[in-house]
């Protein structure tokens, strides 16, 4: 009996409780109100990319969208396009200390800041798309990138994956070694140590000063990616001559990077629903960096006549002797060390089975084909 008044009271002080409500309506919503509250934020995303640029311009993009289709309008975050807000390679910085809450773009741009950043970005024959996102998933990558960016006060993740780039556009015909030496080539990271090595000059320019400084002489060679943004940027109008493979780069990893107190202070839900916004957006720029470079490859050959060229076989070597010394020399101790270190054991691992795999799948193709 006792149980049963308990139950009916409790159901009398909901009726009563609804009867009270009747007539007015700000009562009963906040009735029907969930207990506990969804908070809303507003974030702003700097970028290293030029306005309007396809692929990677448009991946910092599909980062916003995704994330507020995903929180469902709750997380709005405003994408600003290099110089818009800060200079590109000062995107680092402004998350850092919390001028802004995100940025999007290539970890290899803070090699000042620590000479292990670009293992989660390129190196030279280094780490596929594929690989890459093995290593850092799955391989111990990401642990030690949140411990090394921790130290900047960001939470970095991936955000974005060129796939593997071209070699870059030149004014002349490289023949052999001799034609690196003193060459002025947009380069950054660790391809433009490589570069250094073998007797050329490389500068770190953010994409909206390459054509300029292409059409000027400033430069006598650029790499930027592949045929896709290769195009939109038009350095098919200065440099005829378009190089390849992409050694500096075999599978360019992109990165969101968020200030780490912003980082910390979203909810567990939160903070799974932000990587896998990133994690939908590294997936989708992939397939459409593999095909549309596809696309624009024939556009730039057909259309413009623009003459492709493999690298000579010396130059290739000395290329790849001279990438081993830059890697090791970056990773000489502390953080850098492990990270070199992990780094090289999840490239041995994988080299191994793509040379059962990929390599050999790729080549028994073009052996079978009829074109």
């Amino acid at each position: 009996m006792i149980r049963r008044r308990n139950l009916l009271g409790a159901g009398l002080l909901g009726i009563g409780g609804a009867a009270a409500s009747f007539g007015n309506p700000q009562k009963a919503a906040d009735l029907a109100a969930p207990a506990i509250s969804r908070n809303r934020r507003r974030l702003n995303m700097v970028t290293t990319w030029p306005k309007g640029l396809p692929g990677l311009g448009r991946a910092a993009e599909r980062v916003s969208e995704s994330i507020l289709a995903m929180s469902e309008g709750l997380i709005e975050v405003k994408v600003y396009a290099a110089g818009e807000l800060v200079p590109p390679f000062e995107c680092f910085d402004a998350v850092a200390n919390g001028s802004a809450d995100m940025y999007h773009g290539a970890e290899y741009y803070w090699t000042a800041k620590s000479t292990a950043y670009p293992f989660f970005t390129a190196v030279p024959f280094g780490m596929t798309a594929q690989e890459i996102m093995g290593w850092i998933d799955f391989g111990g990558g990401q642990e030690l990138w949140d411990e090394l960016s921790a130290q900047f006060g960001i939470k970095a993740i991936q955000g974005a994956n060129t796939g593997h780039q071209m070699g870059g556009w030149f004014r002349k015909e490289i023949n052999s070694l001799d034609d690196l030496i003193g060459l002025q080539m947009r380069i950054p990271g660790q391809g433009g140590d490589v570069l250094r090595a073998l007797g050329g000059s490389a500068k770190a320019l953010p994409g909206g000063e390459i054509y300029q400084a292409l059409q000027t002489g400033n430069i006598d060679a650029t790499e930027w990616v592949g045929p896709w943004n290769d195009y939109s940027l038009g350095f098919y109008r200065e440099a005829p001559y378009y190089y390849g493979p992409g050694f500096h780069e075999p599978g360019a990893s992109l990165a969101v990077g968020v200030n780490l107190k912003v980082w910390e202070s979203m909810t567990p839900g939160e903070q799974a629903l932000i990587k896998a916004a990133c994690q939908s957006v590294n997936h989708l720029s992939l397939g459409e960096f593999t095909y549309q470079n596809a696309v624009y490859l024939n556009i730039l050959k057909d259309d413009h006549g623009v003459q492709l060229r493999s690298f000579p076989d010396d130059v290739v070597k000395a290329m790849a002797e001279a990438a081993a010394d830059v890697r090791a020399a970056s990773g000489r101790d502390g953080i850098e060390k492990r990270i070199y270190a992990s780094f090289e054991a999840g490239l041995k691992t994988m080299r191994e089975w793509a040379a059962v795999s990929d390599g050999p799948y790729y080549a028994a193709r073009e052996l079978g084909s009829s074109e």
